[in-house]
């Protein structure tokens, strides 16, 4: 129960902030901008935004909670809910943006996005409960765009996106319409600077703010 505590408590502070990134994209205000401010103050630690929760045990070890005692645990539940819920409304954005492209007289299969990251997290190789990794296999089953796929820390890619390539990282960046930052890797800190007027950036994780 302790270690369940302890993934529990993680996966509440990173739904609040999560949550914080829904509401803000809302009330067209900047969340990293907004976080930074609000952790000036010494007793207030917001943690950062992203594109879900990944991994074998935060994403997971809540729900052993709930399922135990569903009457006591709403929070925890209500936690879990919203960072199940966050990859979702990434790939709704995403989406959104090639429809935009679409309206514009391009056609949808001429359209390049740029994935960034496919790791549940930043500068490792595993891709358990990747919530980056479901955001594209989504995207790549339902839409008919060209993918570049670029995640430095793997040399294959998983079974279900096998009928795609691993890409480099500026070759991708240099011929996309879109570019969606999903995993904050080191490997791709200030390309948001790099990129031209007309493309599209969708950063989940706020690289091109820290």
């Amino acid at each position: 129960m302790s270690k369940l505590a302890e993934n529990a408590f993680r996966d509440v502070n990173i739904a609040f902030a999560n949550e914080l990134s829904l509401i803000s994209d809302q009330l067209n205000i900047n969340v990293w901008e907004l976080i930074k401010l609000a952790n000036r103050h010494p007793r207030v630690n917001i943690l950062q935004p992203g594109a879900g929760v990944g991994g074998h045990c935060i994403a997971v070890d809540p729900w052993f909670i709930v399922h135990k005692t569903p009457e006591q645990a709403r929070l925890i539940r209500a936690a879990r809910e919203v960072n199940d819920f966050k990859p979702q409304w990434v790939l709704g954005k995403i989406q959104g943006a090639v429809a935009a492209l679409v309206a514009t007289g391009k056609k949808q299969s001429a359209i390049s996005v740029a994935f960034l990251g496919l790791s549940f997290k930043p500068n490792i190789d595993d891709l358990r409960e990747s919530p980056a990794l479901h955001i594209v296999e989504e995207f790549s089953a339902t839409m008919n765009v060209q993918l570049k796929l670029v995640e430095p820390n793997i040399k294959k890619l998983p079974q279900k996106l096998e009928t795609h390539t691993l890409s480099a990282l500026d070759e991708s960046v240099f011929n996309a319409d879109i570019v969606v930052l999903l995993v904050n890797h080191q490997e791709f800190k200030g390309i948001a600077q790099k990129l031209g007027s007309h493309v599209v950036l969708i950063d989940a994780v706020g690289s091109s703010f820290n």
